[in-house]
């Protein structure tokens, strides 16, 4: 059940969301190497934020997963998700920050269930 919830200052308004969202998913998915058909994405836009005192394009990033992550999973999870966000909403690679949760089953609901 990876979730990914991001949050940019980058105005979303004109921008193909669903397509960032789709690429993210499939991206998740596909290193994690979980089914798509579990992984969540959020992506906030225009959110005040600022990094290394300027409120140029940024974006911070958390993503929770139950399971399947490890250091050389993270390192290819946050350089993917880099350049999308660099490709699609124009935020530099070194404006991006992404934290990763490793959890256990215990500490979810899905479908009225704990893991």
């Amino acid at each position: 059940m990876p979730c990914l919830n991001l949050s940019t200052n980058v105005n979303l308004d004109g921008v193909d969301t669903s397509a960032i969202l789709s690429e993210l998913s499939k991206t998740v998915a596909s290193i994690i190497g979980k089914p798509e058909a579990y992984v969540m994405v959020v992506l906030k836009g225009s959110v005040p934020m600022s990094f290394g005192g300027t409120e140029l394009p940024t974006a911070y990033g958390e993503l929770v997963s139950i399971g399947g992550l490890s250091p050389d999973v993270n390192k290819k999870l946050s350089g993917s998700v880099a350049a999308i966000l660099e490709s699609k909403l124009s935020v530099p690679k070194n404006r991006y920050f992404l934290k990763f949760y490793d959890s256990k089953g215990s500490n979810f609901g899905w479908n009225g269930s704990t893991f």
